[in-house]
């Protein structure tokens, strides 16, 4: 994993500015995570994510269908790095289907909370199948809850959803995870920039926008400045 925490040489230096669609979306992520912040309630539990090992936010995931519906959304990870900071924001998508007695359209915040090293390598190496790839079970919530249910125990990645529809919940096992290459080059102005590069650039060296979204997420895990 060391690999992937590497920093910048001298000399490499990118634009501080994101793509326009790309800053959009660093937006919709960062908004998704101040109105967690503003309900405590239903907020992750600071300890969690001050452990995670990755934290994957996609905002308006749809979900479309009757009878058997699919669902897709784009959205970022960020990955703790070795020096316990919150790493750049790299694109990704959540693709696939469901089956199930499904009427109407759904828009939902998914955030999914990374425990282990194993679960955020196979995200990275491609293509990464939730549930198969590793155990999903819905996250605890409010600011003093911690794990209890032996799904909890046993899954490798927490999810948590916020739906704007006619759905109460989301079911994202068989939902496929996929970097977006196209859109980590628009967003770092870096064509065939690697997943390893982005998620070692220094602060200095984002857009301001993927340095708000690890503000917001230094606030949610409790952490100060580092």
């Amino acid at each position: 994993m060391a690999g992937l925490f590497v920093l910048l040489a001298g000399g490499f230096v990118l634009p501080a500015v994101a793509g326009s669609d790309q800053e959009a979306k660093l937006a919709e992520v960062v908004e998704v995570l101040r109105e967690l912040e503003a309900i405590p309630e239903q907020a992750i539990p600071p300890a969690l994510l001050a452990d995670a090992r990755a934290v994957v936010i996609i905002p308006s995931v749809i979900k479309v269908g009757l009878v058997v519906g699919g669902r897709y959304g784009k959205g970022v990870v960020s990955l703790r790095r070795e020096d316990g900071t919150w790493g750049a924001p790299l694109f990704l998508s959540l693709k696939g289907g469901s089956v199930g007695w499904q009427i109407g359209a759904q828009a939902t915040d998914v955030i999914l909370v990374f425990k282990t090293l194993q679960s955020v390598n196979g995200m990275l190496e491609g293509k990464f199948t939730l549930g198969a790839d590793a155990a999903v079970a819905a996250g605890p919530i409010g600011r003093q809850a911690s794990a209890s249910t032996d799904a909890q125990l046993k899954a490798e990645i927490y999810s948590y959803s916020r739906s704007r529809g006619l759905f109460a919940g989301i079911s994202l096992d068989g939902a496929v995870l996929g970097i977006e290459h196209g859109d980590n080059a628009a967003c770092y102005h870096h064509p065939g920039i690697v997943p390893e590069v982005v998620l070692g650039l220094a602060p200095q060296a984002q857009p301001e926008a993927a340095r708000r979204l690890t503000t917001r997420l230094r606030a949610l895990s409790g952490e100060g400045e580092r």
